[in-house]
């Protein structure tokens, strides 16, 4: 996907690319552009060789919307793509064909939901199997610093290797360095990258407004 912004003259004003390459990037600084978002996707084998320590439920659709969007809002406050989710969107999402319920896990404290990880699977094609992702995981912030995230993904990817997938993949933004160091201690390797450049000082981009999308981003 390469998306392009010019001013009257020609000249580059924006560039949105998936997945990036280096002569895009020199393109860009010759415009005098920056990058204002980059999305990393990252792969890695299934499956593991450990497993989720904690239980997990499947998402129970009609019950649990309410709880799952609060946990995420909380989550992702600060996330240009999912944050502030509404039932409507959530609804919509739940209506794609890929969608499953089994595939889309809770984890409750005390009846409360406190995190949540929805995996997608991307059917085979002629170009390849199909991979299993990891399409958006959350922990309530009040439940940060006890490795639930981990543990949410690991359940992700139980699932996921439980439907007899040979790779997992997941998107994540660049600059989030606690996601990434989490991702890296569980054998994810970096495989594409999506980029957004800008004139300095413009806005981060969303995915829900560009004409283009990129899948939710993961927050343990």
């Amino acid at each position: 996907m390469r998306q392009v912004l010019e001013d009257a003259s020609g000249a580059l004003l924006a560039l949105e690319v998936d997945p990036a390459t280096d002569a895009d990037a020199e393109i860009a600084r010759a415009a005098g552009l920056v990058v204002v978002r980059e999305v990393l996707q990252l792969r890695r084998p299934l499956p593991l060789d450990r497993v989720s320590g904690i239980r997990s439920r499947p998402f129970v659709a009609g019950s649990d919307e309410q709880a799952f969007l609060r946990v995420n809002n909380l989550a992702f406050a600060w996330h240009p793509d999912q944050s502030n989710l509404s039932l409507a969107e959530l609804t919509a999402r739940m209506a794609e064909p890929w969608f499953s319920p089994e595939g889309f896990l809770l984890h409750e404290d005390h009846g409360t939901v406190n995190g949540f990880c929805w995996t997608k699977i991307h059917p085979a094609t002629d170009d390849g199997p199909a991979i299993g992702e990891i399409y958006v995981i959350g922990v309530d912030p009040s439940a940060h610093g006890r490795g639930l995230g981990t543990e949410m993904v690991l359940a992700g990817l139980d699932h996921l290797a439980s439907r007899t997938i040979g790779v997992a993949m997941l998107h994540v933004e660049a600059d989030n360095h606690a996601a990434l160091a989490i991702y890296d201690r569980l054998g994810f390797h970096r495989h594409s990258s999506h980029q957004w450049w800008a004139i300095p000082g413009s806005p981060v981009p969303s995915a829900r407004t560009a004409a283009s999308t990129t899948d939710t981003e993961t927050t343990p």
